[in-house]
């Protein structure tokens, strides 16, 4: 479970209808002032005519976003971290990675590491704490996020496009305040997961003591792919010709990869393409991060279309898993009453309800020597692998076949919801005769005890 939970979250606005990385859009130098998550709400307010700036002048008049923080604050009158970590919990959910510090700069802790341009931006409740104390309670892991590559009270620089992250990168004593506070979280909550975002605004000779740090202070811990360092060479990017050239670089990798995949740094434990999948088993472990719809911070404009739908979203989670990634699923809870949408809240049922059913192929496995492949009949599969079990993940359209036939396995025996079900075996696989009609919203999980890769 991901959470965006900032400031933002109390305008709780962005335009909608798509992701944030799409076609030629990338190329646009004003693309991002159209970003669809709420989150970066700010960056949009400072481009004249967009969206959110009209939206905030009809809705605001002239208040300034800082303004928005005390509002969020006073939300937490409602907020019961122990409630959210049940429901966390009940989804399956393995860990929780909670943002503490997004590019607005406002901190979801009392931090002792002062804001020289915006004293006091941050929560005098340590939410933090009480969060990362709920979900261990919980029996879950817990992760924080921290923006180090941008922070809008050191460097406000409008956001536009891909050519514009390296001017918006806080130079000057902003290294030393990110290094600060990274160090601060890791003393104060020792997190099992150390998430940051954007870059590391910082050259390589700076990051390593603080990663040294870090594992350390938790042996066990990792860290995400986004800590591309800083380079002196990013200030070439303050020439537009530059900034054409980072554009359409980065147009050309959405492009090939559908979404958004952070370009490999030098050190990291875990990748995490954005709102993509890859198509094939990854040998490095690796985690999808997404919104329930086009968002991260939760979004009052959000139509019913917009969010995932139960068919996308525990076939995705299927598909991630067998192809030996983790889903990192996002909430964006409300900023006036720290409640989690109803929207949001159902298709956390979903991931309970499906999690429960197809534990054996979703958790404690690895991919089996093929991620996918489909039936007779041309219905999807995707395999995964337990210490003695192939699992199988099958979805199908609404009829009632009553048996599969699954090509390249071999198996004796095969089970489905605690039940035995009848297997043949010929050369072309096992045929499965199943008790169940198929639907295309929620995937069958069948396992088989001892099977293996067909010879024929």
């Amino acid at each position: 479970i991901f959470i965006h939970w900032t400031p933002a979250s109390i305008p709780a606005f962005a335009p909608t209808g798509r992701d944030m990385v799409v076609g030629e859009e990338v190329k646009n130098p004003r693309g991002f002032a159209e970003s669809p998550y709420s989150e970066w709400y700010e960056n949009s307010l400072r481009f004249p005519g967009s969206t959110v700036a009209n939206h905030h002048t009809a809705t605001y008049g002239q208040k300034p976003f800082s303004d928005f923080g005390p509002e969020w604050e006073s939300g937490l009158a409602h907020w019961d971290p122990v409630e959210w970590a049940s429901r966390f919990a009940a989804t399956g959910a393995r860990y929780v990675v909670l943002v503490a510090k997004h590019m607005e700069g406002y901190c979801l802790w009392p931090s002792a590491v002062p804001n020289p341009h915006r004293p006091n931006w941050n929560s005098s409740r340590d939410v933090v704490g009480e969060l990362a104390s709920a979900v261990r309670q919980a029996g879950m892991k817990f992760g924080l996020y921290y923006s180090g590559g941008f922070d809008a009270t050191w460097n406000d620089h409008p956001i536009g496009s891909f050519g514009d992250v390296p001017l918006a990168v806080p130079r000057g004593g902003y290294p030393e305040y990110a290094a600060a506070q990274v160090r601060e979280l890791i003393d104060r909550y020792q997190p099992s997961v150390l998430w940051n975002d954007i870059c590391w605004p910082a050259p390589r000779e700076e990051l390593i003591p603080i990663l040294e740090y870090y594992y350390q202070a938790v042996p066990d811990g990792v860290i995400n792919d986004r800590f591309l360092c800083w380079s002196p060479l990013w200030k070439m990017a303050r020439y537009k010709f530059v900034r054409k050239i980072i554009n359409n670089a980065a147009a050309k990798s959405a492009k090939k990869e559908a979404g958004l995949v952070p370009p490999k740094p030098e050190f990291f434990d875990v990748r995490t393409p954005e709102y993509t999948t890859y198509d094939e088993i990854q040998s490095v472990p690796w985690e999808c991060v997404r919104g329930m719809d086009h968002s991260f911070g939760y979004n009052r404009a959000s139509r019913p279309e917009d969010f995932i739908t139960r068919q996308d979203l525990l076939w995705s989670f299927s598909d991630i898993v067998a192809k030996g990634g983790n889903l990192l699923i996002n909430i964006g809870p409300r900023g006036e009453d720290a409640q989690i949408p109803e929207p949001q809240v159902e298709r956390l049922g979903w991931l309970q309800d499906f999690t429960a059913e197809a534990k054996d192929a979703l958790f404690d496995t690895q991919p089996w020597s093929v991620a996918e492949g489909s039936d007779e009949s041309g219905l999807e599969i995707r395999y995964t692998a337990s210490l003695d079990s192939v699992h199988a993940l099958v979805r199908g359209p609404v009829n009632h076949l009553r048996s599969l036939t699954f090509t390249g396995l071999k198996s004796e025996t095969a089970t489905s919801k605690g039940v035995a079900l009848v297997c043949r075996n010929d050369n072309h696989g096992t045929t499965v005769e199943i008790n169940t009609d198929l639907s295309p919203d929620v995937p069958l999980e069948i396992s088989f005890p001892e099977g293996k890769r067909s010879q024929a």
